[in-house]
């Protein structure tokens, strides 16, 4: 299990008590944190590796990886930090690795009944439907970051995005290489809007997914 994080104190140590219910080992990257996300981790019982500064989402996966692939572990599942992605969803996630484990495994959240802002769910459907064509075949939720990876082949791929856009590009990237890609309907958690707290910042990161995707669809990266 892997959770790149970045300043979620208030959430980490709930987040790393439930999985830890499903699987016992887990890895959390510190982002370059600015609260005490490390030591509220590891009070949780995750082992915690750090970055001395902000790197950006995909960096923290890519060191997080990197680390599990070094001591044997064949595949890694991800979810963020801010207690979105439920543990009760990661079975069917796990099932569908297992009957596949050379697939990349996504877990796609369902938004009924989820007050989403309008330009989100633009963004994210927008964002959908170009990785679609980048990739060539249906992925219902490209934005996810409740995933089960398998690492060799991740890691062979070359991704070079380290920010948001890493999820956006090893997509493309697996398609290509012929990695299976299979989508599993998940349920998660939405706070209220005033109460969500997102290191995402629409123009930048949209526009850094958009020459991603962009971009491998000319074939320039």
């Amino acid at each position: 299990m892997l959770i790149p994080a970045l300043d979620c104190a208030g959430t980490i140590e709930g987040v790393v008590a439930s999985v830890r219910t499903v699987v016992p080992l887990v890895v959390v990257v510190d982002d370059g944190s600015q609260d005490d996300t490390a030591a509220r981790a590891r009070r949780a019982g995750a082992e915690v590796l750090a970055h001395g500064v902000n790197r950006g989402k995909g960096a923290a996966l890519l060191t997080g990886m990197s680390w599990l692939a070094e001591r044997g572990v064949r595949r890694v599942l991800t979810v963020d930090g801010d207690g979105q992605h439920l543990a009760s969803e990661m079975p069917a996630l796990i099932a569908a690795s297992d009957a596949e484990p050379g697939a990349l495994v996504v877990g796609a959240r369902r938004l009924e009944g989820v007050e989403v802002a309008a330009v989100n769910l633009f963004g994210n459907r927008f964002a959908n439907r170009w990785v679609e064509i980048a990739c060539g075949q249906k992925i219902s939720d490209t934005q996810s970051g409740f995933r089960i990876y398998p690492l060799r082949a991740t890691l062979a791929l070359g991704v070079r995005s380290g920010r948001f856009a890493f999820e956006t590009e090893v997509l493309i990237r697996a398609a290509r290489a012929g990695i299976p890609i299979r989508s599993v309907p998940v349920k998660a958690y939405y706070p209220p809007p005033e109460e969500r707290v997102s290191h995402y910042r629409r123009v930048r990161d949209t526009v850094r997914i958009i020459f991603v995707v962009l971009g491998l669809i000319l074939r320039v990266r």
